[in-house]
Formats: structure tokens, sequence, C-alpha cells
């Protein structure tokens, strides 16, 4: 089975009923964040591999003038898109990277799916062709804790189909070797950050939330975390 089939044959769903959909406002904050900072306002928003399409849900109401489009290739991550179409937002059950298609949009957010894709050199240089301006939101899986505890990659690997796993180097050392000329970027840490923790995982998150003001770089390098990159 390639990668492809887990998000075809519910063997993704199994795993993740919910398509991740509960940390939809949180990465959504992230990239208003982003793009607030540049002072960036996009008519027309495409994002690739969407999931249950939350997270442009969540754009939707943060920036009233664009156009919203998602692109999703599993059948049961569509059908929850559905529930979500309203007007300036719509869904696509198709490939945006197949050679027939011809669309272009003034952003695409590539959130979460570089680490998913077996050929992920074709799949940026392809990316790189769909818009003027790219936001990518990639997990730093390879780090001091990963790699020592080595549990955490391969869970990644069995329950969310990570295949590459990236440092803060890596992942803009790929963007750079595939065209992509990096405007800006900056650490996000999801489990620093979510509300609703169980204990266990508070106690685990005292030295990130130490360390994380002193240096989110060193944080990362040691815990983890995801990077959201803004690209050209």
């Amino acid at each position: 089975m390639n990668n492809t089939e887990r998000y075809s044959n519910g063997e993704y769903l199994k795993f993740n009923p919910t398509w991740s959909v509960e940390d939809s406002a949180w990465k959504a904050e992230k990239i208003n964040q982003m793009l607030t900072k540049h002072d960036l306002s996009p008519d027309t928003i495409c994002e690739i591999g969407c999931g249950a399409g939350e997270i442009l849900n969540c754009l939707h109401s943060k920036l009233p003038k664009a156009e919203f489009i998602g692109y999703e290739i599993s059948e049961q991550g569509f059908e929850l898109c559905k529930t979500r179409q309203k007007e300036r937002l719509n869904y696509k059950l198709e490939d945006l990277l197949a050679d027939s298609n011809t669309d272009y949009y003034d952003l695409l957010l590539i959130i979460d799916v570089v680490e998913h894709v077996e050929d992920y050199f074709t799949f940026l240089r392809k990316c790189k062709k769909k818009a003027k301006i790219k936001l990518f939101h990639i997990p730093l899986d390879m780090s001091v804790q990963g790699v020592l505890r080595t549990t955490p990659i391969l869970t990644s690997r069995k329950m969310v189909g990570h295949l590459h796993y990236f440092s803060k180097e890596t992942a803009l050392a790929a963007l750079a070797e595939c065209g992509y000329s990096i405007i800006d970027y900056f650490f996000t840490f999801i489990s620093i950050e979510q509300k609703e923790r169980s204990y266990k995982n508070m106690i685990l998150d005292i030295p990130r939330k130490i360390l994380q003001p002193l240096s989110q770089d060193f944080t990362a390098r040691i815990f983890g975390g995801s990077l959201l990159v803004l690209a050209e």
C-alpha cells in the first residue's frame, strides 16, 4: 500500500476520526498572524490537502473579501468538507497538481502536508507553480526528544502517515532546493498552546514552557514543534 491509499481506504479515518478539526482554529490563527504581519490580503486562497476543510472555514470570517477553495483527494475528507461549503468557500474532490489542472491562486496553503507525500520534492516543485505566495506549516519531528525516544516518530508514522521528518534547517533547505525564496518563518508550538491538555501532558510540557520564551529555536531542536514558512 502506498501512503496515498491510507486516505482513501479508510485507514487514516480510523486513526483520526475528527480529521484534526480540533486543531484548525489554532492553525488558522497562526496563518492569519503571518498574513497580518506582512500586510497580505489575497483575493484567492487555496488549500491543498485541506482534510475536513475547517482551516479554510476558520479563515473565512477573518478574511471577509477573499474567495476560498480547498482541494482534497480523500472521499472521506471531502464528505466532511461539504458540510462547511458556503458563499466564498468551496471544495473540490480533485488533485490540484494534476497536469490537466491550470488553476492559479494568490495564496496557496500547504498545511501539514509535505511530510505525508512520498515524493515531496516533485510535490513542492508542482506547488510552486500554483500560486504567487505559498504558506507552509511543517512539523519538526526531527528533534532530540524524537530521536532519543523514537516512539513519537513511529507513532506519527503509523497514526497520521508522516513519512519524512524535518528539522528547521532541513525544512528550509528542501524549500530552497525546490526553488522557493523564503520571505519569513516562525515556530509554532501547539503542545504548549493547546488549552485542553491531560494532566500527564501538562507535566511533560513544563520544560517546553520554560525554554520557549528563552529560545524558540532551541526549544524546537530539543522538543520539536512546527515551522510556519511564507515563501514565493
